[in-house]
């Protein structure tokens, strides 16, 4: 009955009205705002938190459990998606009723962020405006494919979620991307996707230096207590008590920020070894 009255609303809104978005991921929203088509927006999902206008939007929910009714209630025009979200029903749901749906790819890939620009500045109308933000990654990329001075530190990227066991970032893993691009080498690339940290495994992976999110490490009430996590404290990076603190949104989220990030990363390590020789 909901989606009913949602339909209704839907259809006889009139066709002079203008351009109503709804974004769906938080590299999505960001590249929106760089468009100059924030006040386009009429509702983002919760993992969309900048710019901090954004957080002024309604909020319709978690990318991944998503429900068509939250979305039409905003009588959006067009939908613009990270590809992650879920259920994909939702977006046939939406479709079903003439809102156009644009699905932005989600592989986390430095190339795919220049492909998400263009996707969105397309559906948008807004390519001409792309042009300087294209141009820009495009030197951010190429200032990462220079080798990093002092060589590739051994790094682990610690994920630490409230109420959760922390885990360790494996390959296949946005992290593991990040740190590989950073060009450092991921201590756990042995082993597959995110994983439940173990005392043996930290100790064999002797890892250099920790990666991790400032909340994560704000969650387990600062740098003494990670160093008290299984294993660390007899790696080399917990002899040494280097650690790297980063923004895991920009760094892992794909979006605008995250070649900078990945610079700041590489940055961020190698002074971390010229304070601790």
């Amino acid at each position: 009955m909901k989606f009913a009255i949602l339909l209704l609303c839907l259809v006889t809104l009139p066709v002079t009205a203008a351009q109503r978005l709804v974004s769906i991921g938080g590299d999505v929203t960001e590249i929106i705002y760089a468009l100059g088509s924030g006040d386009q927006l009429v509702g983002r999902d919760t993992t969309s938190q900048r710019p901090e206008a954004s957080l002024k939007l309604p909020d319709i929910g978690y990318m991944r459990q998503l429900n068509s009714e939250g979305i039409l209630a905003l009588k959006p025009t067009l939908v613009l998606t990270n590809a992650l979200a879920q259920p994909s029903q939702v977006f046939q749901q939406i479709e079903k009723v003439g809102v156009k749906v644009v699905t932005v790819p989600a592989t986390p890939e430095l190339s795919e962020i220049a492909v998400k620009v263009s996707t969105i500045a397309q559906a948008l109308g807004k390519t001409a405006q792309a042009q300087p933000i294209l141009q820009r990654l495009a030197q951010q990329l190429s200032a990462l494919n220079q080798p990093p001075a002092g060589g590739r530190h051994k790094a682990l990227y610690i994920m630490a979620n409230h109420g959760m066991q922390s885990l360790i970032a494996g390959k296949e893993t946005a992290a593991d991307i990040a740190l590989r691009s950073a060009g450092l080498t991921n201590a756990m690339g042995q082993v597959a996707h995110y994983q439940q940290m173990s005392q043996e495994g930290v100790i064999a992976a002797a890892p250099e230096v920790i990666i991790i999110d400032q909340h994560s490490l704000q969650q387990m009430g600062g740098e003494s207590q990670l160093w008290k996590l299984p294993g660390l404290a007899l790696t080399p990076a917990g002899k040494a008590h280097r650690v790297v603190v980063i923004d895991q949104m920009a760094l892992l989220g794909f979006g605008l920020d995250t070649p900078q990030a990945i610079l700041k990363l590489r940055q961020d390590v190698a002074d971390s070894y010229a304070r601790q020789p």
